[in-house]
């Protein structure tokens, strides 16, 4: 209510002092004719000057504080691949019958160019991916997640993820498949049935994580390529990967 009676408040002054500077011209010149086409024109003026501020100038400062609130939203993807995503590929690939191939498309990202990047997000996206939760140790998997819960939540309170809802997605299904593995007692003695439906739980995440890994390298590239330099050399789905710099 306060801030409306000071616009109430604001506007009034204003259209008062305006009645009273052209109270004043009239008192000065006596030329009602000149007050009046000056009047109109300015009248005429306000819808382009609402078009100009309104749609262009605003989408201007939008799409300015848009890309500095990304740029923040990619230091924290940048902070979740540290601690939890890059660990987390060569976990999840184990659980892969295909992985090998997986590891064959996506090793060799030192090479590519922005349409390399592109094309390989749309290939993990509609690959046929085979994910056996019996390929590999669901406990390790569980102690991996669980230690990493305080985090996760950490980084879902940051108010900027609500203008990456892909990367909204990932985290949720990366809880909900830590839930999925807490909530059982003993990962050991689980029914066909049961570790179908974990498979699946896998596989989700482990698709999200890979576009959003390969999006994210991609980023590097264009922005920051001593970081980028680093991804490609320790890029987790290849076996020769090393941070040392032999060329």
């Amino acid at each position: 209510m306060k801030k409306i009676n000071w616009q109430i408040i604001l506007g009034v002054t204003l259209v008062v002092i305006s009645i009273a500077l052209y109270s004043v011209h009239y008192l000065i010149f006596r030329d009602p004719h000149h007050i009046f086409i000056y009047m109109l024109g300015d009248i005429a003026f306000v819808p382009i000057e609402v078009l100009m501020v309104t749609l262009i100038i605003h989408r201007v400062l939008s799409d300015r504080e848009k890309k500095a609130m990304l740029k923040k939203l990619n230091m924290v993807i940048g902070a979740f691949f540290s601690e939890v995503g890059l660990k987390l590929l060569p976990i999840f690939a184990n659980f892969d019958y295909k992985s090998d191939e997986v590891k064959k498309e996506l090793s060799q990202m030192k090479n590519w160019n922005n349409s390399d990047y592109k094309k390989a997000s749309e290939m993990m996206e509609n690959y046929d991916f085979k994910i056996d939760s019996n390929l590999s140790d669901l406990k390790s998997l569980q102690v991996f997640l669980t230690k990493r819960r305080n985090f996760l939540l950490r980084l879902l309170e940051n108010p900027n993820l609500l203008e990456h809802e892909t990367f909204t997605e990932l985290l949720w299904a990366v809880f909900h498949l830590t839930e999925e593995l807490e909530y059982r007692a003993d990962l050991d003695k689980l029914p066909h049935t049961d570790m179908v439906h974990i498979s699946g739980d896998i596989k989700r995440v482990y698709v999200l994580l890979l576009n959003r890994w390969i999006d994210y390298v991609m980023h590097l590239k264009d922005q920051y390529p001593y970081l980028y330099s680093l991804a490609v050399r320790t890029n987790p789905l290849d076996e020769d990967a090393s941070p040392i710099v032999k060329s």
